[in-house]
């Protein structure tokens, strides 16, 4: 039988749901990042205002605390760019994307490197932290002292499991400037976890893409994990999918027991982060962010993004914090009821901003 065709609309409130951004959820924080396919967080605040918009009565703490005890980390993972992730999670993504993380790290950064042994850099920089975390700045120091110039240190990440270790890189104390061996600071796998393989990561990655994502093509799935497509084969026949059609007749796969909503659901306004990978490229068939506004959200002097709101599932316009309050730039004009319940819920984010 031909696959049910599914609209853009229908894809969109999809998002929505697995996203957790049409009505705020009651989970954990590590159930939370888990659902929404991790978070990403070379900003650290934008993961706290990530789960702000999406869980109820969301605390700050909660998300510092969630990093101290262990159960979230943030290091290099997708597309060699710095997330957050459960602690099982993190072991199996990084156990499935730090091979092509090295080698797209080694082929763009090929003159930088050259004559550089990144297997024993990351073999050095091991033990100096054998002995537990050290600062950033000693690290480098110290493989400096060993004759690696610095670049060695800012692309040694992607030889090594390193993470992030709190408080750095958390909203009281933003810069990451304190590492750690990520297999040291976890411990061992616990025996209800799967071993981390390649294969089992890979699955993964399949089922937190559609799970966070979907549903979506194979190629979104690689170009979110960073990885090339091919790659992705043996889990999606390993895996027990769905299929459907969009409306250009490009095959999409999904979860069995993911949720697609009415199309005619309710879309509440919601302020997003920078980063939240809701905009980024992978996710343009859900519509979220208008075409005619991604060059003002995304461009050269801001690649990082800027910090959004979405009313009726799009984005709408873009805010900042400044001086205790938020401030709104809509990027078209907007009702004035709209404009009401936005200046409503900035009063919530203003609240919870502060620090």
């Amino acid at each position: 039988m031909p696959e049910r065709v599914l609209t853009a609309r229908q894809l969109n409130r999809a998002l929505l749901a697995r996203q957790l951004l049409l009505e705020p959820a009651a989970l954990t924080v590590t159930r939370a990042i888990e659902q929404v396919g991790c978070l990403q967080t070379q900003y650290a605040p934008s993961g706290y205002i990530g789960l702000w918009s999406r869980l109820r009565d969301f605390r700050r703490a909660a998300l510092t605390e969630a990093l101290g005890d262990r159960s979230v980390v943030q290091a290099t993972l997708m597309r060699a760019t710095i997330h957050m992730a459960s602690a099982a999670d993190y072991r199996l993504i990084s156990a499935a994307t730090l091979p092509t993380r090295q080698e797209r790290w080694a082929r763009t950064m090929r003159k930088e490197l050259a004559g550089i042994e990144m297997t024993a850099v990351a073999e050095a920089t091991r033990l100096i932290l054998a002995d537990g975390p050290r600062q950033a700045a000693e690290i480098q120091a110290r493989l400096e002292a060993l004759g690696y110039p610095r670049i060695a240190w800012a692309s040694v990440g992607q030889w090594l499991d390193m993470v992030r270790v709190p408080p750095s890189g958390t909203w009281e104390r933003r810069k990451a400037d304190l590492f750690g061996l990520a297999g040291q600071w976890l411990g061992g796998v616990p025996a209800s976890e799967e071993p981390a393989t390649v294969d089992a990561g890979l699955d993964l990655i399949v089922r937190r893409y559609l799970g966070a994502f979907g549903p979506a093509p194979v190629r979104e799935i690689a170009n979110w994990a960073g990885l090339a497509a091919p790659t992705l084969g043996p889990a999606v026949e390993r895996l027990d999918l769905r299929r459907f059609r969009d409306e250009r007749g490009a095959l999409l796969l999904d979860l069995p027991d993911a949720p697609l909503p009415d199309p005619e659901t309710p879309a509440p306004i919601r302020f997003l982060p920078t980063w939240d990978a809701t905009l980024l490229a992978h996710a343009r068939r859900t519509e979220i962010l208008p075409e005619a506004f991604r060059p003002l959200v995304f461009n050269t002097r801001t690649p990082h993004s800027v910090p959004t709101f979405i009313v009726d599932g799009a984005v709408a316009g873009t805010w900042r914090y400044e001086k205790g309050r938020i401030a709104l730039q809509p990027l078209a004009p907007l009702p004035a009821e709209t404009m009401r319940d936005l200046e409503s819920e900035a009063e919530r984010l203003a609240a919870f901003h502060p620090g």
